[in-house]
């Protein structure tokens, strides 16, 4: 008897094109189409820069997207909250939650209609939702009271509120973290073990890779012995790219001599206040911005070293495709980035914020190629060891099969 294929919503309320986006399309791409019958709801058709747009890619794989176009703030709303905010400037928790209910009246309460419309009336088996719980409060109560599993697959460490846990726990049939410690963030916060399970972040660790030299030559003009960091990503607070800076400008002054460049990929609301800090600095002719590139990959495997110096993070797949192309990585000291990288054998971390720890960092590479190169090859046989796509694509497929509701 030919088995039946679980009809499933994938529901992502995202702005912009990330980690959490190509990861998701990864696994879009290698899903078991004979079980699983995906159709998408996005708010946005987002694009890779000035490249192809969502809509495109999900078109190209033959995946149904349906466009739910959302509505600017309402004046109404703006000055509600600025009103209700003034009257409780005395405490930050009661501020967050008068915004978050102008939030509910005007947009997640009518987006939670639309999406229940849909589950219905196409008869869904399944809402997987794509990012985190607070970026998908409309899903949740979309669900409430149909007899559709929910399923979270939380990308990034989440922020998480009582009244978050509370929804989560009452309707999610399972939640899909990325990494051990987003794992820990969600049992710390409430959220029922049970429901809990760690599907890790991969690659395609058997992709063509570009060559380094090559790369060098084409994209970057540099010489062999030129030190090249980089770093890639949106240029957005969480980010924290003038944490590099602030670290390189140390760098040289100490060392005025050195062969060096700094070069960012992304593009964002940062920008300009970077290139700013740039040039304050006295570093801006070693500093390059790209803006977005979809060709991301061939600068990485330019790079010498890769820096992420991010607030948060979930299990950054930019950090294991530089492993796997043999470019050393330095990293924050938060979660996903420190899960990943092993200190002082498949890279280096630094305490979030710490500008001097940093920029030791970056001296260490500088001046020891020999630990440099002892760093890059330890980070390359564990991405290939742990973190291959296959694992990843095959414990999704087990929790969507088996995940039912009611009982996780």
């Amino acid at each position: 008897m030919e088995q039946q294929r679980k009809k499933i919503l994938l529901l992502d309320t995202g702005n912009e094109w990330g980690g959490g986006t190509n990861s998701m399309l990864e696994l879009l791409k290698r899903i078991d189409r004979t079980r699983f019958d995906i159709h998408c709801c996005f708010y946005h058709n987002y694009s890779r820069g000035k490249g192809e747009s969502i809509k495109q890619v999900l078109e190209s794989l033959d995946i149904p997207v349906i466009f739910l176009p959302q509505r600017r703030q309402p004046g109404w709303a703006k000055v509600s909250k600025e009103l209700l905010r003034s009257l409780v400037f005395f405490h930050r928790g009661l501020r967050q939650k008068v915004t978050r209910l102008v939030d509910s009246l005007w947009r997640i309460n009518p987006n939670a209609c639309r999406i229940r419309q849909l589950l219905v009336q196409q008869n869904f088996a399944m809402l997987y939702m794509n990012n985190q719980p607070g970026s998908n409060a409309e899903g949740y109560l979309a669900a409430a009271g149909l007899p559709v599993i929910v399923v979270q697959h939380c990308r990034i460490e989440p922020v998480l509120t009582p009244e978050l846990v509370e929804l989560v726990n009452k309707r999610a049939d399972a939640v899909i973290a990325v990494s051990t410690g987003v794992h820990g963030v969600l049992l710390a916060h409430g959220v029922a073990a049970e429901k809990c399970f760690t599907v890790f972040n991969a690659i395609d660790i058997r992709q063509q890779l570009p060559d380094r030299e090559e790369m060098r030559r084409q994209l970057l003009n540099v010489q062999p012995e030129t030190l090249v960091f980089g770093s890639i990503g949106s240029l957005i607070a969480r980010k924290s790219n003038q944490h590099s800076l602030q670290a390189l400008a140390k760098f040289a002054a100490t060392f005025p001599e050195a062969d060096w460049r700094m070069v960012i990929l992304g593009e964002g609301p940062e920008h300009e206040a970077l290139q700013r800090l740039a040039q304050q600095s006295g570093i801006a002719d070693r500093v390059q911005f790209t803006g977005f590139r979809s060709n991301a990959l061939e600068y990485l495997a330019a790079f010498d070293v890769f820096i992420l110096a991010s607030k948060s993070e979930g299990l950054p797949r930019v950090v294991l495709e530089a492993m796997l192309l043999k470019t050393a990585v330095i990293g924050s000291r938060v979660t996903g980035t420190a899960e990943l990288i092993e200190h002082d054998k498949t890279g280096l971390l630094y305490d979030y914020g710490d500008i001097q720890a940093l920029y030791e960092q970056m001296k260490t590479l500088w001046l020891d190629a020999a630990k440099r190169q002892q760093l890059l090859l330890q980070a390359n046989t564990s991405v290939k060891e742990h973190y291959a796509i296959e694992k990843y694509v095959s414990g999704v497929e087990t929790i969507l099969q088996n995940a039912a509701h009611g009982n996780s």
